[in-house]
């Protein structure tokens, strides 16, 4: 499948070949579903922590006799009906990571890709390069290509003019290739790839 290629300023610049492998292939809304899913937990930080009746500061003396006193018996009193004590099946410290074959993480990101192709909402541009970091020729850069909710996708090494300039801008993220993954490309409106970010996915997919 053939897509126009622009240039930063909106002018056309040529053609190029796209995978239909890669760029064509059927979306896949349940493995996408899961891949988003793997993404998101393993991003949690799983620092949530409850302390145990054996972390709980206070003295382990016996507050009272176990009998005749007509309470109930009592070794301490960090019990979690104790006030300030403990929390009984409380959250731990862990991860919330899951695992995902790599086949259905690479069938993610091919639905992904596809899906913004289907829809008409995939740029590929010559290259992303930026003569200084100013916002301001980035944001009519971004105005002539009519993008106001996209993802960039630069390719091996960001251009740091380029990255800097959009980095004020709402609502448009820059990735070098090997950052490209499924939850950014679905979150924003348009997709955006250079030349390099094509050769970089497919060569990447299908290897």
């Amino acid at each position: 499948m053939k897509l126009a290629v622009k240039s930063l300023d909106g002018k056309a610049s040529g053609e190029i070949t796209l995978d239909k492998d890669i760029f064509g292939a059927e979306i896949r809304k349940d493995v996408l579903h899961q891949m988003v899913n793997y993404q998101l937990a393993k991003r949690r930080s799983g620092n949530h922590k409850a302390q145990k009746r054996h972390e709980v500061t206070g003295t382990g003396k016996k507050p009272w006799a176990q009998k005749g006193t007509g309470r109930a018996r009592a070794g301490d009193l960090k019990r979690n009906i104790d006030r300030g004590g403990a929390v009984v099946h409380g959250p731990v410290v862990r991860s919330h990571a899951t695992s995902l074959p790599k086949k259905i993480r690479q069938l993610a990101m091919k639905s992904a890709l596809s899906s913004k192709a289907a829809e008409g909402k995939l740029i590929i541009l010559d290259e992303a390069k930026a003569k200084d970091h100013k916002t301001k020729p980035m944001a009519q850069a971004m105005k002539k290509l009519e993008l106001d909710n996209a993802l960039i996708v630069g390719g091996a090494e960001l251009d740091v003019n380029f990255a800097r300039g959009c980095a004020n801008i709402p609502r448009i993220d820059v990735l070098p290739s090997a950052g490209a993954n499924v939850y950014d490309i679905l979150r924003r409106d348009v997709l955006v790839l250079t030349k390099d970010a094509v050769k970089d996915i497919t060569d990447k997919l299908k290897g």
